[in-house]
């Protein structure tokens, strides 16, 4: 076993703080990744703070991972050391249903093994996360990052990068396609990105006027501030495709109305309560309501392949390790544009 240097949370709530604990030694199919840049997402903090049920204690998060491969194991054909290595959501799956063969392994039916905060398959080994300077992973789930893109945004890719690329990509977003992203975060700034790269005609609906610019830097074709409730009429029957990606409670119905024939609006943010869907509101234009969640690793690699083609990284904000309790303050007041990334030789 290898002892990695790491920042963990040791109890719901607490500060994180430095910590050290031992990765196994590569087996025949994994490679050992030297982590360089690791993405803070909200998930991590809803995690460590324990705000989504119970968690595993002492917690090292972190699900956006950056870094190269230092060992690989007898049987690895993806890797060589010195390439340049990502790591996303998850770290296993069953590799046996009928999800996980079809290359979806983030639905897997047995439950995807998440980078953090659960058990590997042993069920007793706790899986520990990117805020730390190695992983040891099976090469199935890492990635190859293009080596020409900018490695201080290419973390959040593995997680509010996909999150958003996969949605466009199902829907088919693209030329001829008039689609609305809600929100301009962490998630929302990533899916302007990739709809513009794809080529629809996209609309930001915000509540932040003072992100306009930005939205508009970034390939926004209108930005729409949806503080003037007047939006609602404005914007009716316009679109084919709505990216939710706040968490914040909201009238779903509002935003449903401004489907046109066959529309869908996808929920990929988390709210704090169940939404109240009127059923008039799908039943009119026959719209509907979806869900979707990050992506699999085939298209985690077509993402990549996406993001280096059209040079897209995520808009990011360096850090120290020292700096990870108040980036977790900071992203809870929506102080940040658009997500940190923790330098690891930090640590």
């Amino acid at each position: 076993m290898a002892q990695v240097r790491a920042y963990a949370a040791l109890s719901a709530g607490a500060p994180l703080v430095p910590f050290t604990f031992d990765r196994r030694e590569p087996g025949a199919f994994d490679v050992e990744i030297a982590i360089s840049h690791a993405g803070i997402c909200h998930s991590d903090i809803h995690q460590a703070r324990e705000e989504w049920g119970p968690a595993i204690f002492p917690m090292v998060p972190g699900h956006e991972i950056v870094g190269r491969v230092t060992r690989v194991g007898s049987e690895v054909s993806k890797f060589k050391v010195g390439d340049l290595a990502g790591v996303g959501v998850f770290v296993d799956s069953c590799r046996k249903c009928e999800n996980c063969m079809a290359g979806i392994e983030q639905y897997c039916t047995g439950g995807m093994t998440g980078t953090y905060n659960t058990y590997e398959k042993d069920g007793t080994t706790i899986v520990q996360g990117g805020y730390s300077s190695a992983i040891v992973i099976h090469e199935h789930y890492a990635m190859h990052i293009p080596e020409s893109l900018n490695i201080e945004g290419v973390a959040p890719l593995l997680c509010a990068g996909i999150t958003l690329y996969s949605p466009l990509r199902h829907w088919n977003a693209g030329p001829g396609k008039q689609v609305a992203i809600i929100g301009l975060g962490g998630l929302g700034h990533m899916g302007l990105k990739f709809a513009h790269a794809m080529g629809a005609e996209v609309t930001v609906l915000s509540h932040s006027a003072s992100k306009e610019k930005d939205a508009r830097a970034m390939g926004a074709d209108h930005f729409v501030d949806t503080s003037d409730k007047s939006f609602k009429k404005t914007l009716s029957k316009k679109f084919d495709l709505i990216l939710n990606t706040v968490s914040a409670e909201l009238d779903i119905n509002t935003y449903l109305s401004l489907l046109r024939l066959h529309g869908t609006l996808v929920v990929i943010g988390l709210p704090g309560k169940p939404y109240s869907v009127e059923a008039g509101s799908l039943l009119t234009q026959r719209r509907s309501l979806a869900g979707s969640m990050i992506g699999g690793i085939a298209e985690m690699e077509e993402m990549l392949e996406f993001c280096a083609k059209h040079q897209i990284t995520s808009e990011v904000e360096m850090i120290n390790a020292d700096q990870i309790n108040a980036a977790y303050d900071r992203a809870v007041a929506s102080d940040v544009r658009y997500r940190f990334v923790i330098d690891t030789a930090t640590l």
